[in-house]
Formats: structure tokens, sequence, C-alpha cells
């Protein structure tokens, strides 16, 4: 019987940045009962930022390191906030109507460990990968922040993806990673992916 070869079985960097986007996607759909959607086109960047009006960065490690950003305008921010608090039930009359609020970086800072505990589960149950991540930090900035953090990483790739929300705001991911190359050696078993709803406490697994 001819051997498949090994190069139908290679997970890349942009394998990776692929499901990353994905579980950012389907989370921020969910968690805020509206459409996310992500741009086709993805941008190589020469470094990575903490960008107005919030931006968010998590860290993790594992089978490889790597850092994720997300920033977001203001509009952005409250839109999706918003639609997260009220499908969770809490009148609108009660929300913050600022983005610089504590409720509102707290509501993201949760949001985005979700999205980062979705995207270890669905790495891991897709190729067998797996990475841990620490806690998400929040800050409100009103000038690019440059991010410099010494994770090891030789020949960093460094991606941004746009998305957009149901009302046509914008928020964007950042992505460094180093350049990734796993291929099998043995038989793989995808694990099934669940439901969504089933997941959303995983993020609070991280380190």
């Amino acid at each position: 019987m001819e051997t498949q070869p090994l190069e139908a079985n290679v997970i890349s960097t942009d394998d990776v940045v692929k499901i990353l986007c994905s579980s950012v996607q389907s989370v921020l759909s969910s968690t805020t009962r509206s459409a996310v959607s992500i741009s086709p086109m993805v941008k190589e960047l020469e470094n990575t930022c903490l960008k107005p009006d919030i931006g968010c960065f998590v860290l993790f490690q594992g089978d490889f390191s790597g850092l994720i950003i997300i920033n977001f305008t203001r509009e952005a921010a409250l839109e999706i906030y918003r639609n997260y608090m009220i499908g969770m039930g809490m009148p609108e009359d009660d929300l913050a109507r600022n983005h610089t609020t504590d409720e509102v970086a707290s509501s993201l800072g949760e949001l985005l460990n979700q999205c980062v505990g979705k995207f270890r589960f669905d790495l891991e149950g897709r190729t067998g990968i797996f990475v841990n991540q620490n806690q998400p930090k929040m800050l409100v900035v009103n000038e690019s922040v440059q991010i410099a953090i010494e994770m090891g990483i030789e020949k960093q790739q460094l991606r941004q993806i746009s998305f957009k929300t149901v009302n046509g705001n914008r928020f964007y991911l950042e992505v460094a990673l180093p350049e990734i190359k796993f291929y099998s050696l043995f038989d793989f078993q995808k694990a099934e992916i669940p439901n969504i709803e089933e997941m959303l406490a995983y993020g609070a697994g991280g380190s």
C-alpha cells in the first residue's frame, strides 16, 4: 500500500492563525449573539502594538510560545460589551456608556480569556498541539504602545487580522508566533469539537 506523504499532515504558522481566528469569531459571535466577520486578507507586521482605544493581550506557552493582542476601537468595545451583557440578561439601562470604565475592560478581558481557551481546545483537538495561557491584561490607551516581551522566539511571524462587528465596527487581532512546522509521524484521531456553549468556561483553566 502506498504511504501518504508526511507533508500532507504538516501544521504551519498560518494554519495555527486560522484556528485562532476561527475560535475568536466563534466565541464572540456566540457570546454577543450577533455576527462577527473576518477579513480574508492578512497583514504581515514588523512589530506588535497595543493601539487605541482598548488593547488587551495574553501570552501562551507549551509546544510553542506566542503572544495574542486584540485592539478594539471604542465603538467596537462598547458594542461587544453591551451585546455580551444584554445576552447575559443585564438591563440595558444598567450598562456602562464609556469605554474607559472598569466594567468594559473586565468584560473584554473575560471574552479574550474565553477566545484563547477555545483556541487552546480547538488546537489540541484538531492537531494534538498543546499550549497553555496566562491571564489576559487590559489597557485603555490613547496612543500606540509597542509590546516587547522576551519569549525566546526566533524568526517571529507577526500577523494582523481585521474583524468586523454586525454594526460595522472593526477590531484587530495581532499575533506573534514562531515559525511553526509540525508534522505527524503517527495517525491522529481528531477530537470532536463541542458546541460553543460548552466551551465558554474553558479559558478559566489557564494558568
